[in-house]
């Protein structure tokens, strides 16, 4: 199995830029899905973006334009650079990876949006 330890979450005013990051306790090279979801308070978990393989990538409307999807296989590390910050992307951002046939999940990073 995989561990996926997600960070990068935190405060931010409307308009700003976070980076969060996904590390993986195994090497990524032969994983070839892996994305990023979110769960706002009261809603489901929605998809944010998805990375297949080492550059098939793809996002959510609400998203596209202001959120990158990027994966480092020697750090082993998964990316959502996240710019043009909104108060609509407060939530907790999920890591998430399909490794083995298995599908992991990061214990989550809370991004809030707010002045």
């Amino acid at each position: 199995q995989v561990q996926v330890v997600e960070s990068g979450g935190g405060l931010v005013q409307p308009g700003g830029s976070l980076r969060l990051s996904c590390a993986a306790s195994e090497s990524i090279v032969s994983i070839y899905f892996m994305g990023w979801y979110r769960q706002a308070p009261g809603k489901q978990r929605e998809l944010v973006a998805t990375i297949r393989g080492s550059s098939n990538t793809d996002y959510a409307d609400s998203v596209k334009g202001r959120f990158t999807i990027s994966r480092d296989n020697v750090k082993n590390t998964l990316y959502l650079q996240m710019n043009s910050l909104k108060p609509e992307d407060t939530a907790v951002y999920y890591c998430s990876v399909v490794f083995r046939g298995h599908m992991y999940w990061g214990q989550g990073t809370q991004v809030t949006v707010s002045s």
